[in-house]
This record gives C-alpha cells, sequence and structure tokens, in this order.
C-alpha cells in the first residue's frame, strides 16, 4: 500500500495540506532531534523519593539535567510546596531541585529518639542528598530555614555554589528581632513552661496563616491552600514536638553567622537578593547587612511579607532568570 500518492495529494486539498503538516514535521524532526517533545518533558514537574541515611527524602524535580541546576531549599512551617508555581516558571531553562528536610513535607518524620533534629544533621541530610541526586554545582535559594541550612553546606563546600538566591533568610544577628524574642527565652531556659509557649503561639492554624498573610499588599490574594496542607503535616502526632526542637536547634545559627559572612567575603558568591519588607519574622533589617560582605550582589526589596513566592512569584522568576544569565 503506498502512503504518499502525488496524483491523490494533488487532486484532494485537504490531503495535501495534511500532507504538508506531515513533511514539516518530519524535517523538524530530523533537524532537531524532536527537541520540542524533548523540552515539554523536561519541564514537566516530577515527585519523586530517593533514600539517604535511612531517610525517605521527598523531592521535586524538573528540568533537563544537562542544563544549570537550582536547589530550592524551604523554609518554616512548610515544604517544597512553597516552591510549586516557582518550579515550573523555572524548569524551561534550568534544572531545579526542591527536597523536604525530614520531618516536613512528604519526607520520612523519624520520632525524636530515632533522628537528631538539629540544624547541624538537616544541612548533613540535605547535603548527602544533593551528592545521591548528583547535583555537583548548582545555585542554591534559601528561605528561612533554608538559609541556615544552605549556608552550612556553602561555607562547606564553596566549589559547588555557584551562586546565592536569598529570600528573607538571615545571616546577621540585625534581622533577629521582636519576633524571636519567646524562642531566645527557650535557648536560654529549655523548660515546658517556655515550650508551651511557643506550642501555643506558633505551631497553630491561626499562626501558619499569619506567616502567609501578614505584612502583605493584599490578604486575600494569598490562597488559604498554603496554610491548610502546612498545618495537616503541623498536626501529624510528634511533630509539634520535633518543630519545638528545631526551634530550640535555631540557637546554634547565631553563633555561625561570623563563618557564614566570612564565607561571603572570602569566596563572593553571585548573590540574588530579594526581601518582603512586610516580613515580621525576619524583618528587613536582616536585608541590609549583607551589602557589607557580598560585593556582587542584586539587592531588591519587595513590597510583601514572609512567603514573598505567594504574591511576587512572577517578579521573583524574571529577577532569578536575569540573574542566572547575567552570572552562569
Amino acid at each position: 500500500m503506498k502512503v504518499f500518492n502525488k496524483e491523490n495529494v494533488k487532486s484532494n486539498p485537504i490531503k495535501k495540506q495534511f500532507s504538508s503538516y506531515l513533511m514539516a514535521a518530519a524535517t523538524g524532526a530530523l533537524l532537531f532531534g524532536f527537541s520540542g517533545i524533548a523540552e515539554v518533558e523536561a519541564a514537566q514537574t516530577l515527585h519523586k523519593t530517593i533514600k539517604v541515611q535511612n531517610q525517605d527524602i521527598f523531592y521535586r524535580e524538573a528540568g533537563s539535567e544537562h542544563k544549570e541546576t537550582i536547589v530550592l531549599l524551604h523554609g518554616f512551617p512548610t515544604s517544597s510546596h512553597m516552591y510549586r508555581d516557582l518550579i515550573p516558571k523555572l524548569s524551561e531553562k534550568y534544572h531545579v531541585i526542591a527536597p523536604d528536610y525530614p520531618g516536613f513535607g512528604n519526607s520520612s518524620m523519624p520520632a525524636l529518639n530515632e533522628f537528631e533534629y538539629s540544624f547541624d544533621n538537616l544541612a548533613n541530610i540535605t547535603d548527602a542528598f544533593l551528592e545521591k541526586v548528583g547535583a555537583e554545582e548548582y545555585t542554591m535559594y534559601v528561605m528561612d530555614y533554608g538559609a541556615p541550612i544552605g549556608f552550612r553546606i556553602a561555607a562547606q563546600h564553596p566549589e559547588r555554589v555557584q551562586g546565592l538566591i536569598i529570600q528573607n533568610g538571615n545571616a546577621y544577628d540585625e534581622g533577629l528581632r521582636d519576633f524571636w524574642q519567646p524562642i531566645k527565652a527557650y535557648w536560654k531556659d529549655k523548660t515546658p513552661e517556655n515550650a508551651k509557649v511557643l506550642k501555643d503561639n506558633l505551631l497553630t492554624i491561626g499562626a501558619t496563616e499569619w506567616q502567609y498573610t501578614n505584612g502583605t499588599r493584599n490578604k486575600e490574594a494569598i490562597s488559604p491552600d498554603n496554610w491548610i496542607v502546612d498545618q495537616a503535616k503541623l498536626d501529624r502526632p510528634g511533630n509539634k514536638e520535633i518543630q519545638l526542637e528545631l526551634f530550640y536547634s535555631y540557637g546554634t545559627n547565631p553563633e555561625l553567622y561570623p563563618e557564614w559572612q566570612k564565607y561571603f567575603r572570602e569566596h563572593q558568591p553571585p548573590t540574588l537578593l530579594m526581601w518582603g519588607k512586610g516580613d515580621y519574622i525576619f524583618p528587613e533589617e536582616g536585608a541590609h547587612p549583607y551589602k557589607r560582605d557580598l560585593k556582587n550582589l542584586d539587592f531588591n526589596i519587595l513590597d510583601t511579607g514572609h512567603f514573598a513566592l505567594e504574591e511576587d512569584g512572577d517578579v521573583i522568576a524574571e529577577h532569578i532568570v536575569k540573574f542566572m544569565e547575567k552570572n552562569n
């Protein structure tokens, strides 16, 4: 049976048009190796789990592994879920990886007596995760808890970090203000009474909603799915005790600020800083000291709150693409 018959094509305009489409598609496939199809598949966000140090680490991944890698490290009390809308905006140009730490999101949640919930250990397992998935060099987006985790990794492996994207993540004493007073009290005196204050005020649905809406331009623009998803994870049996342990461990971070600042000065990683000025947890005062230590700094203050991506996701994505094009 003949697939193409010139006479039939000439006498049938529909067949003629269809034949043109087929020939164009075939030519494109030969010239470009179906690259368009490959790009569509590469940009799709995949949801994976890998075993790292006996823990199941869940992560989102998108984009071609042959492109520059961006690692997204999430904050409290959320997970890689906070990056769900940013990942598709970046993955057409870059390889994007966003893990959940143990005790967060869809990763393992071992009991307190089975796992050390400290920032040292979260950095250690995140570093091991990056090695296991083959991320040898990367730009790192750090936010909230992601900052002390990411800065530990960067200080230990400066040769791997091609750049930093800092969004409301602290590395200076100026950034720990009024919000931190009850947590600092817990650092000094780890009593049930001080723990109860934190549990009653920072681990409730009202507190989680406040983290998303406080300091924003328009609270109605923030989806309640955010705090509902996060609170469901916080309300798992044993998780609030895990979070209390991490509140206490956060007290180990300020003593490392000089080490991280030294890393900034000595290695001068290209840095994009985007800071929601309405953030009460990490106020704007914590953003400006980065100027002292980083020379190649793209500094931006945004009119939004703690979770800046919720209101300014498009703006942040545009900044990231321009930053990556300039520095890589």
